[in-house]
């Protein structure tokens, strides 16, 4: 029998009944710290914790696994008898416990179901499809509403319950005691050294986790002073101006062992956008393409009416031209004979000029 999402049941109640909700349930193969051999046992994901049953039909859990202690969830790539079988290895506080789904779309299922539980956050990092993904988004906010429920007196730790003086840290989380010893397991590589808000919702705590036989974590106190800055209360205190001093204050004198927590929330690398189809409706999950868009063709150059052709001159240039160029001589030029032809009236005073000096001349010989 393949996992299924949770289905409604009706009759008398049952033990299972008074279980938390359950979001999926299926076949899986259990293998625990202490257990030699796994076991093919009828899993449940019910609230946060995993029910373990013989069979489909038992109404009495067998085992229960808390996924509160939860640090990390990954593949097991060694190989199984079954060669459609797909391994995970789950690892707790208190151990490790091995997972067998019966094939590589269930592990698949199987973890944005506990991711989903465990971070009330939907996994981006799995394969799944729009449907599943919708499935996920679901069970996040059930179970958002049924921690509410439970703890109804309990407001979730925030930063604006304390009141901080200047710039907060980038170590800065928003998390409980349990849950900062959580992160700093998981994400070694990150940092092991935290600022979180108080228990008393009055002070800050800086949450430190090393490596000696296992992890080791230690919790400090860090209260605000009535004369400004803050204090680390250890058995000398400490005094600084800042939050930034109070983690620099704990690298310094560790000689650098401890280091900030700084771990990078994940980005999407691709533009997805959701739309309808026109036919049927179906909201369909889409990638934008990762190529830039065609760009439309540059219209050309607006031309001046005078320059209409590579060849062609401004009138400035052609009045130049043709007044410092010689008219040609030509009979059928009108120009030649405006310029050049002396007009009747002209060769008349010319004639008379000539006879009147040639008197004069005469007279004088």
């Amino acid at each position: 029998m393949a996992a299924v999402p949770a289905r409604q049941r009706c009759g008398s109640v049952s033990p299972r009944a008074k279980l938390p909700p359950c979001y999926y349930e299926g076949y899986l193969e259990k293998r625990g710290p202490k257990e030699k051999v796994s076991r093919r046992l009828w899993t449940c994901l019910c609230g946060n914790s995993l029910y373990f049953f013989n069979n489909a039909k038992d109404v009495h859990y067998v085992e229960k696994l808390d996924l509160g202690g939860f640090v990390s969830l990954k593949d097991d790539s060694s190989r199984d008898k079954n060669l459609e079988a797909a391994r995970l290895i789950l690892r707790m506080k208190d151990g490790e416990t091995k997972l067998t789904a019966p094939n590589l779309e269930s592990r698949e299922l199987w973890k944005g179901f506990l991711y989903s539980v465990i971070d009330l956050n939907v996994p981006s990092c799995l394969t799944l499809l729009p449907g599943q993904l919708q499935m996920l988004k679901e069970v996040v906010d059930k179970e958002r509403s049924r921690r509410r429920a439970r703890n109804p007196g309990r407001a979730p730790p925030s930063p604006l319950s304390v009141p901080l003086v200047g710039e907060i840290p980038a170590c800065f989380r928003p998390v409980s005691r349990t849950e900062a010893e959580v992160l700093l397991e998981r994400h070694p590589d990150c940092g092991n050294m935290l600022l979180r808000p108080g228990r008393d919702g009055c002070s800050l705590a800086v949450t430190t986790r090393q490596d000696l036989n296992g992890s080791v974590f230690r919790h400090y106190r860090v209260t605000q002073r009535d004369q400004g800055g803050y204090v680390i209360d250890v058995e000398n205190p400490i005094p600084c101006a800042t939050l930034h001093e109070v983690i620099d204050a704990l690298v310094e004198r560790t000689a650098g062992t401890l280091q900030p927590f700084l771990l990078e929330e994940p980005y999407e690398e691709n533009i997805t956008y959701v739309s309808a189809n026109d036919e049927n409706g179906e909201r369909i999950l889409h990638t934008a393409p990762t190529s830039p868009l065609p760009k439309a063709p540059a219209l050309p150059p607006k031309q001046d009416r005078w320059c209409s052709s590579p060849l062609s001159r401004s009138p400035v240039s052609d009045r130049r031209s043709r007044t410092s160029s010689p008219v040609p001589a030509s009979p059928t030029n009108p120009m030649k004979r405006l310029v050049l032809s002396p007009s009747p009236l002209s060769q008349t005073l010319n004639e008379e000029l000539k006879m009147t000096l040639e008197k004069r001349r005469v007279s004088q010989e």
